[in-house]
This record gives structure tokens, C-alpha cells and sequence, in this order.
């Protein structure tokens, strides 16, 4: 008889055991599934505000690992969790970033990310992953570039964003309009994409030329180039600026720059781009602004670490 109970309650023990096993297979399955429908826009939040793909990569592992770890039964609201840990984590990244950048040689730079292959980054508002705002960006607080994220690119109203960086309504209206005032004196009104690829492939064959009369036709009166190859590459280590400058830098380098050397069209942070490739590697990214003036922004980037991604692309 002893036997028998003994041998009973075993057998409970282990179909507890079992269904207990099932629960957390089922419980870890949708929290997966949950997370994998997020996962786009945390990444989308997390690279706008750094503005380097690798680290927003990290964070959203990061992000990742608290959500598996977390006691998701206390989280009445997975997507409100998700978006406030990764922009939380997001902007303190940035803040140590931002030391790092200050000591950064020559003009900083953003990494591009490939657009063809992360087509779920344009989901949301295009202008907010262009090149030439993400560079206007860089001069926002971490704060006021979260706040200017949540609420330009995403649409999170005020109550929200309060919640999510921990802070008040009339705060977050605060810093993005502060955001907003930043980014609109140093914003120019752009031209549809096929107006922009126009004036990118024009420019490209006139830099390529070195012919001064088409530069001066396709570039703004007060057109800056920035050139980033960090501490790997010699490139101009402060921005060019001014039509007759860069005029006379592209066409400086005109003979040796493009010798060798294929352009392969790319679509980057959403708008026409140019990889210059030598060898079968791209050793140069160029993304423009193209305004209603002409070419009113150009940038060289130059730096192997951030064309990581533009050789898997090219």
C-alpha cells in the first residue's frame, strides 16, 4: 500500500512538473512573439537616438534579455515596457557616447543603415531616418533627441513620452520644441527622391569629371561637405564650406579619388546614395542633401567600421 501512495505521488510530481514546464514553454514562446512584433520599432527608436547601428543592435539585446528575465505577469502593457526600457536605455547610451564623439578626429558622422535590407525602418515617419537630420541631431541634448524620436518619428503623444522618460507633460513639450527650434534653422527644404537621385547621379559624374562649371551649377550657394574617416582614413578634418571651397575640393581630388574605382546606388536611411567601390569594396559612402538651391549638404563617409554594412549591401 505504502508502494503504491509512494509511487502515485510520484507520478503527480512529475505531471506537476511537467505542466509547470509547459506553462514556462508557452509563457517564453509568447513573450518571444511579442517581442519580435516590437522589434522593428525598438530598433527604430534605439538607432535614431544613438544613431550608430551597432549600439542600437545592443541595446535592443539588451532589451531583449530584461524582458526575458523580467516577471512579465506584474507587465500589464508589453509594448509600453519595451519601448520605455529601450529608450531609457537608449539615451544613456548616447550619453556616454556623446564622450566619446568629442574626441572623435575629425567631423562624427552617423552609421548608415541599408534601407533595401530594413525596409521596416520606413514604416514610420521617412524624414526622421534621413542622413542630413540625423547629423542636425547630434546638437540636441540625449533628452530633448528621445523626446523629438518618440513624438516626430513614432507619433507617442505627451502623456506617453511624460511616462516613458520619466518626466511631465509640459516638460516633454518643452524639449521638443527646443528640438524642433534646433533642427529647423539648420534644415533645408528637400526635393522628391527622383529630383534627388537626379542631382546625386549629376553630381557624382561631375565630381568624377572634375568639370568646375557643373559642380558650381549643382551645388547651394552655402553648401557644406563633411568628410568622416575617423582615425583609419586621411580625409578633410574639418567641414568644407561655402560653393568656391568645395567647388575646389571635389575637384582637387577628382584624378586619383574615382581611379579604379565603380559607384554602385544604394538606398540609405531611406534617400539615393552612392557607394564608390575599388576592388570589389566599398571605401566610400556619399549621401547628399538635395534642396530646392541645389546640393546643400554632402557626406563623405569614409570610416571602414561604419561600411561594415555597405559591404554586405554592395
Amino acid at each position: 500500500m505504502r508502494s503504491h501512495d509512494h509511487n502515485l505521488t510520484l507520478r503527480r510530481e512529475r505531471s506537476s512538473k511537467a505542466v509547470t514546464l509547459s506553462l514556462d514553454r508557452t509563457d517564453l514562446a509568447e513573450a518571444a512573439a511579442q517581442f519580435q512584433a516590437l522589434r522593428p520599432r525598438l530598433f527604430g527608436i534605439a538607432y535614431r537616438v544613438i544613431g550608430t547601428v551597432t549600439d542600437a543592435e545592443d541595446v535592443v539585446q539588451d532589451v531583449w534579455l530584461k524582458w526575458q528575465g523580467c516577471d512579465r505577469s506584474s507587465v500589464l502593457n508589453p509594448e509600453a515596457f519595451l519601448v520605455t526600457t529601450t529608450t531609457r536605455s537608449a539615451i544613456n547610451v548616447l550619453r556616454s557616447a556623446r564622450v566619446r564623439r568629442e574626441a572623435y578626429v575629425g567631423p562624427w558622422l552617423p552609421e548608415p543603415v541599408d534601407t533595401d535590407a530594413n525596409p521596416e525602418l520606413e514604416a514610420e515617419h521617412n524624414e526622421s531616418l534621413s542622413f542630413a537630420l540625423m547629423v542636425l541631431m547630434e546638437s540636441l541634448s540625449p533628452a530633448e533627441r528621445g523626446a523629438y524620436v518618440l513624438r516626430e518619428a513614432f507619433g507617442y503623444d505627451y502623456a506617453t513620452i511624460a511616462q516613458i522618460l520619466d518626466s511631465t507633460e509640459i516638460a516633454c513639450r518643452k524639449l521638443v520644441s527646443r528640438a524642433k527650434e534646433h533642427l529647423t534653422q539648420g534644415r533645408r527644404r528637400t526635393v522628391a527622391v527622383p529630383h534627388h537621385r537626379r542631382l546625386l547621379r549629376a553630381f557624382v559624374k561631375a565630381a568624377r569629371s572634375g568639370d568646375v562649371r557643373d559642380l558650381e551649377r549643382l551645388l547651394a550657394a552655402d553648401v557644406v561637405s563633411y568628410s568622416d574617416g575617423g582615425e583609419a582614413v586621411h580625409a578633410a578634418r574639418i567641414p568644407v564650406i561655402g560653393r568656391d571651397r568645395v567647388v575646389k575640393f571635389v575637384a582637387a581630388f577628382s584624378r586619383w579619388f574615382w581611379a579604379g574605382a565603380s559607384v554602385k546606388e544604394l538606398t540609405v536611411n531611406g534617400e539615393p546614395a552612392i557607394a564608390v567601390v575599388v576592388a570589389g569594396e566599398p571605401v566610400t559612402l556619399l549621401t547628399v542633401c538635395a534642396s530646392h538651391d541645389g546640393l546643400a549638404r554632402l557626406f563623405w563617409l569614409l570610416n571602414p567600421e561604419k561600411l561594415e554594412r555597405i559591404r554586405v549591401a554592395t
